[in-house]
């Protein structure tokens, strides 16, 4: 099972802030562990929401909105793509996430569309 694991923002992502060099460390080595367990697919972080963009949709109009957007408990810091046995092993492994830090996750099932002869 492929799910995403969201890592929200938080007020300090926001301004730019980076995570202490004991934390980033920290990830690392977590990174590395599931990298060599087969579990992670692709991680990465996000810049704060102020060097973004959106564009939203209205019928066949399109409008592109300069960040920063409001609701830092809405934005997003980074993700990764884990492929687990099932929702329960990937919270199991989302709940190593943080490494002292502050913030939250949401962790969603992917879907799996067939895209010509090739399954996603």
């Amino acid at each position: 099972m492929r799910v995403i694991v969201f890592v929200k923002a938080t007020e300090d992502s926001e301004k730019g802030f980076l995570p202490t060099t004991e934390a980033m460390e920290a990830m690392g080595r977590f990174n590395d562990e599931l990298r060599n367990a087969g579990i992670m697919l692709v991680a990465d972080g996000l810049k704060p929401s102020s060097q973004g963009k959106r564009i939203a949709f209205d019928g066949p109009g399109r409008t592109v909105i300069d960040g920063p957007f409001a609701e830092t408990k809405e934005q997003l810091l980074g993700f990764y793509v884990v492929d687990c046995a099932s929702l329960d092993e990937a919270i199991g492994f989302a709940r190593e996430l943080g490494h002292g830090e502050t913030g939250a996750l949401e962790i969603r099932p992917l879907r799996h569309f067939e895209t010509g002869s090739r399954a996603t």
